[in-house]
């Protein structure tokens, strides 16, 4: 996929180039407009059993396949205050603090798009003693649908299972690698 334009947005010259990977620009007017990577975040929440919540992602891209709670920082928002937003708004619930774990590259194809992301992942932490009694995380949660098919707790015991797991986006593979590394082996 590219996301070339025909003409520049400005003068509407057919001179339009795109360089170096990075930018578009018009040799005509000297217009230039840099494709820069979105931000975008995810959120490992571990239940009290000691699975990991996933959703099963409602639509493209990869609907069908797992995911973590996340989405894209809006405007003037932190990575933390969107991992939170995210959370609240896909599964009704919102972490009382969240750490960052690590980040990865990813690729978001969407309507024919090309998106190139830097996904920044969190580890959700919840205050067990504010659940109902004898509740888990994931009995807590009300799936955003428009979003969200339905919640599964899975976990994972070793790194083979990480390999093959029907994740969404090669970053959430990799995350899961580092969350196994720092708290399973």
């Amino acid at each position: 996929m590219s996301n070339d334009f025909n003409v520049c947005p400005m003068c509407q010259s057919r001179n339009i180039i795109y360089k170096d990977n990075k930018k578009w620009f018009c040799p005509d007017c000297g217009f230039d407009l840099y494709n820069n990577v979105a931000a975008a975040v995810g959120l490992i929440i571990v239940d009290i059993d000691g699975s990991i919540i996933f959703e099963v992602r409602a639509k493209e891209p990869r609907k069908g396949f797992l995911a973590v709670p996340g989405g894209f920082c809006d405007q003037d928002e932190s990575a933390e205050e969107a991992a939170l937003r995210e959370c609240r708004e896909e599964t009704g619930i919102t972490p009382a603090s969240v750490q960052y774990l690590t980040s990865f590259p990813n690729t978001y194809e969407y309507k024919g798009i090309t998106y190139k992301t830097c996904d920044l992942f969190f580890i959700a932490e919840f205050d067990s003693s504010s659940l109902p009694k004898g509740k888990k995380i994931i009995d807590c949660m009300k799936n955003q649908e428009s979003e969200v098919v339905e919640f599964k707790g899975i976990k994972i015991n070793s790194l083979e299972d990480i390999e093959n797991f029907p994740a969404a986006f090669p970053s959430l593979i990799n995350t899961l690698k580092v969350w196994y590394k720092r708290n399973c082996k």
